[in-house]
C-alpha cells in the first residue's frame, strides 16, 4: 500500500514537471496564455492518478508557472476545472473519448468562465471591457489541442503503459 503510494506521488511530480517545463510552448490568445501540455498532463493524471492527485498537480503545475512567470493567475481555474471533471469521468467510465471532452469542457467552458471574475478581481481587468465569455474561446483552442493530443498518446499505449478502456 504505501508502496503504491510512493509511486503516485513520484509520478504526480514528474508529470508537474512535465506541465511547468512544458509551458514554454504556451501561446498567447485574447489576453491568456494557452498551455496545451498542462492539458495533456490533466489527461495523462485521470488515467493514470485520479482526480485527487490530477487537481493536486494542476494547482501545483499552476503555481510554479505563476512564480517562475510562465503563466498568469487563469491557470488555476482553468487547469484545475479541466483536472478535476476528466479524473471524475475517466474513473466512471474508463473511456478516452469522454474523458477528453471533459478536460475540455471543465477547462474551457468552466474554467473560461471563472476566469472571468478572476480576471476582474485579481488581474485589474475593468468588468466594461470584457465579456463574461471572453476566456471560453481560447481556453478551448488550448485544451482541445492538449487534450487531443494526450488521447492520441492513450489510445497508442493502452495495455502498455495505461489502464485498458472497456
Amino acid at each position: 500500500m504505501k508502496d503504491d503510494s510512493t509511486k503516485k506521488i513520484v509520478l504526480a511530480a514528474f508529470l508537474t514537471a512535465v506541465a511547468v517545463s512544458g509551458s514554454v510552448l504556451s501561446f498567447p490568445i485574447f489576453g491568456s496564455r494557452c498551455a496545451p501540455v498542462q492539458h495533456m498532463v490533466n489527461i495523462f493524471c485521470a488515467v493514470l492518478l485520479g482526480s485527487r492527485y490530477g487537481v493536486s498537480v494542476a494547482f501545483t503545475a499552476s503555481l510554479l508557472r505563476n512564480l517562475l512567470g510562465l503563466g498568469s493567475l487563469l491557470a488555476f481555474p482553468g487547469s484545475m476545472c479541466g483536472a478535476f471533471l476528466s479524473g471524475i469521468i475517466y474513473s466512471k467510465t474508463k473511456n478516452i473519448f469522454y474523458t477528453v471532452l471533459a478536460e475540455s469542457f471543465g477547462t474551457g467552458i468552466i474554467g473560461g468562465l471563472l476566469s472571468y471574475p478572476i480576471a476582474i478581481l485579481f488581474m485589474g481587468k475593468n468588468a466594461g471591457d470584457i465579456a463574461f465569455y471572453v476566456y471560453v474561446i481560447p481556453f478551448l483552442i488550448s485544451t482541445v489541442c492538449g487534450s487531443i493530443l494526450a488521447g492520441i498518446v492513450v489510445k497508442k499505449l493502452k495495455g502498455k503503459i495505461f489502464v485498458k478502456e472497456k
